[in-house]
Protein backbone atom coordinates (compact mmCIF):
# COMPACT_ATOMS: atom_id res chain seq x y z
CA UNK A 1 0.00 0.00 0.00
CA UNK A 2 1.37 3.73 -0.78
CA UNK A 3 0.59 6.43 1.70
CA UNK A 4 1.21 10.16 1.18
CA UNK A 5 3.50 10.89 4.78
CA UNK A 6 4.43 14.61 5.12
CA UNK A 7 4.48 15.27 1.15
CA UNK A 8 6.69 12.38 0.62
CA UNK A 9 5.53 8.28 -0.84
CA UNK A 10 5.67 5.67 1.68
CA UNK A 11 5.00 2.27 0.41
CA UNK A 12 4.01 -0.11 3.55
CA UNK A 13 3.27 -3.76 3.82
CA UNK A 14 -0.45 -3.86 4.48
CA UNK A 15 -0.02 -6.36 7.48
CA UNK A 16 2.83 -5.10 9.28
CA UNK A 17 3.35 -1.64 8.98
CA UNK A 18 6.58 -2.15 7.41
CA UNK A 19 8.31 0.31 5.50
CA UNK A 20 9.49 -0.46 2.08
CA UNK A 21 10.82 3.20 1.48
CA UNK A 22 9.93 6.26 1.32
CA UNK A 23 9.79 8.33 -2.40
CA UNK A 24 9.49 11.84 -4.07
CA UNK A 25 6.89 10.69 -6.78
CA UNK A 26 4.11 8.87 -6.44
CA UNK A 27 5.33 7.19 -9.69
CA UNK A 28 8.59 5.73 -7.99
CA UNK A 29 6.39 4.09 -5.28
CA UNK A 30 3.88 2.32 -7.51
CA UNK A 31 6.67 0.96 -9.18
CA UNK A 32 8.87 -0.15 -6.15
CA UNK A 33 5.22 -2.02 -5.19
CA UNK A 34 5.00 -3.48 -8.56
CA UNK A 35 8.58 -4.90 -7.80
CA UNK A 36 7.63 -6.05 -4.09
CA UNK A 37 4.45 -7.89 -5.32
CA UNK A 38 6.55 -9.35 -8.09
CA UNK A 39 9.10 -10.95 -5.91
CA UNK A 40 6.24 -12.39 -3.14
CA UNK A 41 4.87 -14.45 -6.14
CA UNK A 42 7.94 -15.72 -7.35
CA UNK A 43 8.37 -19.37 -5.60
CA UNK A 44 10.97 -22.31 -6.48
CA UNK A 45 9.59 -24.97 -8.24
CA UNK A 46 9.86 -28.32 -6.33
CA UNK A 47 12.79 -29.37 -8.12
CA UNK A 48 14.66 -26.19 -7.23
CA UNK A 49 13.24 -26.46 -3.28
CA UNK A 50 14.64 -30.41 -3.26
CA UNK A 51 17.97 -28.57 -4.59
CA UNK A 52 17.68 -25.75 -1.83
CA UNK A 53 16.85 -28.09 1.52
CA UNK A 54 20.08 -29.82 0.54
CA UNK A 55 22.36 -26.76 0.51
CA UNK A 56 20.34 -25.27 3.15
CA UNK A 57 19.47 -22.24 1.38
CA UNK A 58 15.79 -22.69 1.74
CA UNK A 59 14.09 -21.35 5.12
CA UNK A 60 12.74 -23.91 7.36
Amino acid sequence: MIKKIKGKYVVLSETTGRKFGTYTSKEDAEKRLRQIEFFKRLKPSPKMRKGLKKKSLLKK
